[in-house]
């Protein structure tokens, strides 16, 4: 088996605040699939990316309190991480979540499984990539849409 992805690149931003989530959900109206949207970071720092990622959800969705990701798909795992007004608890599987997903949790709202587009993506794999996530006519786990861009052969 091959090991878990990482969603890591040498680029980061030079300025110590991040510009907001580059983000496609798919309509609340629509049933989630096995992803409800992808989530393109710049970086493979989860701790200084999530903020504007949960800026996101907590103004529109509910206030994000935990997450869940594959253990080994960010560069450091954490067991807390500071956002914007407080704190998120994460969790860290070795089995049981797609590793090219990122799960949020909202007390009382829901839960959300997002597609994690790599950092180092081009910009036109990355957009196809996130349009095929939020299509609500598409039932695709992370790793499916994935090797939807994986060269052929």
């Amino acid at each position: 088996m091959n090991a878990p992805p990482t969603h890591r690149s040498s680029a980061r931003p030079e300025a110590d605040i991040y510009p907001p989530a580059r983000l496609a959900l798919r309509p609340p109206t629509f049933p989630p699939g096995p992803v409800c949207g992808a989530w393109w970071p710049r970086t493979d720092d989860l701790a200084a990316e999530l903020a504007a990622l949960t800026d996101v959800f907590d103004s529109s969705r509910g206030l994000v309190t935990r997450i869940a990701s594959h253990q080994g798909s960010w560069s450091d795992e954490p067991r807390t991480l500071p956002v914007t007004g407080h704190t998120v608890t994460a969790s860290w599987y070795a089995s049981g979540l797609d590793p090219y997903t990122i799960r949020l949790f909202s007390y009382g709202a829901g839960r959300w499984d997002l597609l994690v587009v790599p950092p180092d993506s081009t910009t036109d794999a990355a957009l196809r990539l996130m349009n095929a996530a939020a299509d609500p006519a598409l039932s695709l786990t992370g790793t499916a849409l994935m090797a939807t861009e994986a060269p052929a052969g």
